[in-house]
């Protein structure tokens, strides 16, 4: 069916892939820990984002370039590390004004997709990670410049992806609600939130 070949078995195996602890489970536990649920399912929407990012760039062989200049590969992963290490010490100097509980407005949670988003996108992993787990399941003969099995198993892979990052927001904000409540914990867990991002982005070099 579109030239897509054992998608039962890429089915099994995205779920079992998105299972598995990663930068981007950690970025959203990490936001949903210290900043609440909100947070938590704005970031897992970015991050959701991105990958679709990565489908249509997969589908349409824009990631090959990606993958055949070292430089490119570079630039891009030295900046979403920076960028991850940016986030981080925001985190760290940012004093927390409030221990109330309140909705983030709407520009913070635009800013926290983004966010989310961007540090999916620049982590050339995923990209390289799509280039060669998703033609593993499209047959040989069903043309290579076609986008349609790249799109499929792609946003697939974003459904399945998406549902385990917005449980995984529900779950761990959930676990620590009441701490934040109290305002030198949810500083604490503010400050711990940025030394994660940073140990995040020197991961990534």
């Amino acid at each position: 069916m579109f030239g897509i070949i054992n998608f039962e078995v890429f089915l099994v195996a995205a779920i079992l892939l998105n299972l598995t602890p990663g930068t981007d489970t950690m970025y959203i536990v990490s936001r949903s820990i210290s900043q609440g649920r909100t947070a938590g399912i704005y970031s897992a929407l970015g991050i959701s984002g991105g990958i679709v990012v990565h489908t249509f760039l997969a589908a349409f062989g824009l990631s090959v370039i990606l993958m055949q200049s070292a430089f490119l590969f570079n630039v891009i992963k030295i900046a979403g590390a920076i960028y991850l290490a940016y986030l981080g010490i925001k985190m760290i100097i940012t004093k927390n004004e409030s221990n109330e509980q309140k909705p983030l407005p709407q520009q913070s949670n635009k800013k926290i997709f983004m966010q989310g988003m961007i540090t999916n996108v620049t982590n050339p992993k995923v990209a390289l990670f799509f280039l060669a787990f998703l033609p593993q399941f499209i047959h040989t003969n069903s043309g290579v410049a076609s986008p349609t099995p790249f799109l499929i198993l792609g946003l697939t892979f974003t459904l399945t992806g998406g549902i385990w990052c917005m449980l995984t927001a529900w779950f761990s904000s959930m676990a620590t609600s009441r701490l934040r409540g109290n305002a030198s914990v949810s500083t604490a867990l503010n400050k711990l939130t940025g030394i994660v991002f940073i140990a995040m982005g020197i991961k990534l070099l």
